[in-house]
């Protein structure tokens, strides 16, 4: 299993485990979209703590969910992540989309 979605209240989070690259990226984008569709949060949380690779297919992944979230006006959070991860999403402008966390 590449996710994992918990729903409190209008908080829909999504626990991604695994490597974030072109062949797993469709399968966990689809789970998200799956969970955002059903549960229509004001917030979306992104748990990369068990991801322990991403390419540019991660950072396509966050853009879109961003562009389907802004669409309601929720809000997007990315947590857990790696300092390596950290630095391709600050890298890349993603605090400019979501509020970032790096693993404490």
């Amino acid at each position: 299993m590449l996710t994992k979605t918990q729903v409190t209240g209008e908080v829909v989070t999504v626990y991604l485990k695994g490597e974030l690259d072109h062949h797993t990226a469709r399968r966990m984008r689809e789970a998200i979209d799956a969970a955002v569709e059903l549960n229509m949060p004001s917030l979306l949380v992104l748990d990369f703590s068990e991801v322990g690779f991403m390419d540019s297919s991660g950072i396509g992944l966050v853009m879109g969910r961003y562009r389907i979230l802004s669409k309601t006006g929720a809000q997007l959070h990315i947590q857990g992540l790696s300092p390596a991860i950290y630095k391709i999403m600050r890298l890349a402008g993603m605090e400019r989309l979501a509020t970032l966390q790096s693993k404490a």
